[in-house]
């Protein structure tokens, strides 16, 4: 019997990749073919992604971005990307089709649905992506990462969590060091878009702590390409160690040898952090969709593992307090820590598997 075949189709941003690598490693080791379709800007992520992956580019675009004459070309882009997509189908038909979100899962979304395959969609976030949301009522399933989701009228969600990397399962609930007379380190991570005011406000910040807490830190910190020299310049001349890159390919390893970590709210690395177990300031990317990252948010800070600071009060002063707030109270921070483990769900791949593998047996109507 032949192996059958996953289709994943994601977009380009870690967000959308990190939880389609984690269903792609899964679904390898259970006995499946994968293929991954994504465009060049995705094609950035698959790095990490097992090497018996296969990865597909295609044609797709956006009207969000490009001048009038790029947005012209898109409804072209896209048909020629659905036109490409649904060949390929038909060659090697998936027993399955999963989208993560973003413009590049259009053409494999669209082709599925017209040559009528079993289909479903993953959504990260607590509100739906534009993507996401034209296509929930034409999937057969909606696999949601954050609960509640905000769904539309008439469609039901399937609480599934957000998947995460191996590399992340396997640091699951590792010890804390709390903070305290010894080196200790801050991981700062941005995501791919809107991390310029965090590398403007962090490293001031963390500058104005004791010089006796200084000689004892360590920083990691994520920087936009075109912030990066700065950001490094700042620290050199602070006399703080740090890291300064524009990617870092070992996160978990980071995550998990932290005392805290100042992030984004996306809901990868909310669920990194939630399933490692870590303290955390969150700081939710005010330009995003329907603001779904303080939705992101909700469930570490309800549960008081997180700090949340809206972007609209990110200050110097107030990212140094919140800061010395999680470093000055060890037994404070431990919790956080343990409260973070109670808020995660390491079994998030799993239950995405579950879903697909059912989905494959019941074909479609």
């Amino acid at each position: 019997m032949s192996q059958p075949l996953l289709l994943i189709a994601a977009g380009g941003t870690g967000g959308h990749m990190f939880p389609a690598q984690a269903l792609a490693e899964a679904m390898l080791q259970r006995g499946w073919r994968v293929k991954l379709s994504t465009d060049a800007r995705g094609a950035r992520y698959t790095g990490g992604f097992p090497h018996t992956t296969q990865i597909e580019q295609i044609s797709s675009a956006t009207f969000a971005r490009g001048g009038p004459i790029a947005k012209l070309a898109v409804p072209f882009r896209i048909a020629a990307g659905v036109f490409s997509a649904s060949l390929k189908m038909l060659r090697d038909k998936p027993a399955v089709v999963v989208g993560f979100g973003g413009y590049p899962t259009i053409p494999a979304m669209v082709a599925a649905t017209l040559l009528r395959l079993p289909r479903m969609i993953h959504e990260q976030n607590g509100v739906l992506g534009r993507v996401n949301h034209l296509l929930t009522k034409r999937v057969n399933a909606v696999a949601c990462g954050t609960w509640p989701t905000d769904l539309p009228e008439g469609v039901e969600g399937i609480h599934v969590g957000n998947p995460v990397r191996a590399a992340v399962l396997e640091r699951e609930a590792a010890s804390y060091i709390p903070p305290g007379d010894y080196p200790i380190e801050i991981l700062v991570i941005g995501g791919s878009q809107g991390a310029r005011i965090l590398s403007d406000v962090i490293p001031p910040a963390i500058a104005s702590l004791p010089i006796a807490r200084l000689k004892n830190l360590r920083v990691s910190h994520q920087a936009r390409g075109e912030d990066e020299d700065r950001v490094r310049a700042f620290y050199e001349d602070h006399g703080i160690a740090a890291d300064v890159q524009p990617f870092f390919t070992d996160v978990p390893r980071r995550m998990s040898e932290a005392q805290l970590i100042i992030s984004r709210a996306g809901a990868s690395s909310v669920a990194d952090i939630s399933v490692i177990g870590r303290p955390s300031i969150l700081i939710p990317y005010a330009a995003a969709t329907g603001d779904h990252q303080t939705a992101n948010a909700r469930g570490l800070v309800e549960a008081g593992a997180a700090i949340l600071i809206p972007e609209s009060k990110l200050t110097v002063e107030a990212m140094a307090e919140q800061i010395s707030a999680v470093l000055d109270t060890p037994d404070a921070a431990s919790e956080m820590s343990r409260a973070a483990t109670t808020f995660g769900k390491p079994d998030a791949t799993e239950n995405l598997v579950h879903l697909v593998e059912t989905l494959a047996q019941k074909g479609t109507p």
